[in-house]
């Protein structure tokens, strides 16, 4: 892996930092009281939200070395900690990102129950699993009457 963010190291990583950068803006409008909120049975809480997503990208590192990730971390004891996980995993992220070269997308690996792909296509399906969760968290606040930020940050 290089130094220098290659050409699509710096795009994957603007692609993910517009969805997460106005999904931490979402979240920082969401009152602490209600990061237990859920829009229904059985779906994911603002928190456990906040944790899929982190745990999600954080899983990265080990598949890009082609093992098998860890289990997630226990979830988080409430908003203000899932806030700064999201924040936490969005660093991460862009910093694993910016090491990677043009070539290392085009890389096969282990990905989802033994699928193989390349890198970039786990970055593509990354990106757009993080705007489907971004959507569940812009209805849920609007259910709390809360005005969601432009749904991308962009510049």
């Amino acid at each position: 892996m290089t130094s220098n963010p290659s050409a699509r190291s710096q795009q994957y990583a603007a692609a993910f930092q517009m969805h997460r950068a106005a999904l931490q803006e979402l979240y920082a409008a969401v009152p602490d009281d209600r990061g237990d909120f859920k829009a229904w049975e059985g779906g994911m809480s603002f928190v456990e939200l906040a944790d899929h997503l982190s745990a999600s990208v954080g899983r990265l590192p080990a598949m890009l070395r082609g093992e098998k990730p860890a289990p997630a971390a226990a979830g988080s004891a409430d908003l203000a900690a899932a806030r700064q996980r999201l924040g936490e995993s969005a660093e991460q992220t862009a910093q694993l990102l910016a090491g990677m070269s043009d070539e290392d997308f085009d890389r096969r690996i282990p990905a989802f129950g033994g699928r193989e792909m390349p890198i970039g296509a786990l970055m593509d399906f990354i990106v757009n699993h993080e705007a489907h969760h971004k959507g569940q968290a812009w209805l849920m606040a609007r259910m709390l009457e809360i005005q969601p930020p432009f749904f991308v940050k962009l510049g």
